[in-house]
């Protein structure tokens, strides 16, 4: 009895296992995570705040080498409801609509003269009787901007108390046959739309009047279709888009979408206010071109895109012709020295060596990749010195350019749906 007494207590279980000063750091911070966002248990979400607040040890490096910050993983965690009791359930609700979700802040451009477009989005939003709002508008007049305007105030918490915990989701459903091999598919989304709509989630589904397919008995099921149920039910909130004629049309044929959907008309914007645009929203632009536009680069491309690109409307046409300049002004900038472009590749290299070994829990193998990178990024630096890569000044787009990207844009302009709306 004696000897078995003693082999227990030699022999450590996962709870006798003793653990190292940073992880019970770790453990620590992950506790003060949990309860600085009000969260009765504390998940692997807060073991990685842990890991990147105990910034010496290996794996917050190679996070923070990802581009992983404390601050965003923060600031992500404080937008998402919390209920742990709850955690499996929604798990299985990501996991029915992760393939068609996606998150509108980051991706869209700034909002620039449409207060009053935003004001009303967020006033239907917020009524009792929960309206589902259309804006309907030209292709290139900005709807999905507004809509992207709307979940940034939403993130940033400059909206009504009402819309405080929501979040707007782009749903992007691809159209799926009637006859399908798992009759179930159908319920199961339902079921998932309508608890992520219990969760605070508003859908953003783009052109809601398209309907692809032809007369056969297969055609494909539109988007639209398969939101019925839950939306008459009001079980769903949506935020739909539209041509004027196209919601026109759906009203003339008696569709349940404009029984369900409220118009926001977005006009056009004049020359003065794309310009606003455009001023606004060209700094994205030249830091991925890598260019600098004059003030009357922005000013041309506004007068031409109004006068000579009939396809789109204002702002849209304009920013697709600076966006047109800068990628042509590229090419004129000429190539990288060879011995940068072989750097890269080693660092692309190097970096697939080093995630592979992370994700074989190969962590020696990594440690040593993650100097290696190090090594070579110091060695990139030096040669854009060298090469004085980081001292040339930005191409100018000017003028000239503007008007070669008007005739690109023009000879490619035959498909009125080409663009984004």
């Amino acid at each position: 009895m004696e000897s078995q007494t003693t082999a227990r207590e030699k022999t450590p279980t996962s709870v006798d296992l003793p653990l190292s000063n940073e992880s019970k750091r770790v453990l620590a911070y992950a506790a003060e995570e949990a309860e600085r966002l009000a969260h009765k248990h504390i998940g692997s979400e807060h073991l990685l705040l842990g890991l990147l607040r105990e910034e010496k040890c290996f794996a917050a490096q190679i996070l923070v080498e990802r581009g992983v910050r404390l601050s965003q993983v923060r600031e992500e965690l404080a937008r998402q409801p919390h209920e742990a009791a709850q955690g499996q359930k929604r798990t299985s609700v990501q996991d029915e609509l992760s393939s068609y979700i996606s998150d509108l802040v980051d991706d869209t451009q700034p909002l620039i003269g449409r207060e009053k477009e935003l004001d009303r989005l967020i006033e239907l939003l917020s009524r009792f009787s929960g309206k589902n709002p259309v804006l309907v508008g030209e292709p290139g007049v900005g709807k999905r901007t507004i809509v992207g305007g709307l979940a940034r105030r939403i993130a940033d918490g400059t909206v009504p108390q009402s819309l405080a915990e929501k979040a707007i989701l782009l749903l992007d459903l691809p159209p799926l046959r009637v006859l399908e091999k798992d009759g179930s598919w159908h319920e199961r989304l339902d079921r998932a739309l309508v608890a992520a709509a219990a969760d605070g989630k508003i859908f953003f589904f783009n052109r809601m009047h398209d309907r692809p397919g032809g007369i056969s008995p297969v055609a494909p099921i539109h988007v639209t279709e398969l939101l019925q149920r839950p939306i008459i039910a009001g079980k769903i909130q949506c935020i739909g888009t539209s041509t004027p004629a196209n919601f026109a049309k759906l009203r003339a044929d008696g569709h349940w979408l404009a029984e369900y959907f409220e118009p926001i008309e977005v006009a056009p914007a004049d020359e003065e206010t794309a310009i606003k645009v455009l001023q606004g929203i060209k700094g994205v632009y030249e830091i991925f071109h890598k260019v600098s536009y004059t003030d009357d680069a922005i000013e041309h491309a506004v007068l031409c895109a109004n006068k000579y690109v009939k396809n789109r409307s204002l702002p849209g046409t304009a920013v697709d012709v600076i966006d047109e300049a800068g990628a042509a002004a590229q090419l004129q900038q000429g190539s990288l020295p060879e011995e940068v472009v072989e750097v890269q590749k080693r660092i692309r290299f190097i970096v697939e060596r080093m995630e592979g070994s992370i994700a074989n829990h190969e962590f020696e193998k990594a440690r040593f990749y993650s100097q290696e990178e190090r090594k070579e990024r110091d060695n990139l630096k030096q040669l854009r010195e060298k090469y004085k890569l980081d001292n040339n000044p930005a191409f100018n787009v000017g003028r000239e350019e503007i008007e070669r990207a008007i005739s690109k844009l023009i000879g490619n302009a035959d498909d009125p749906d080409s663009t984004s709306s």
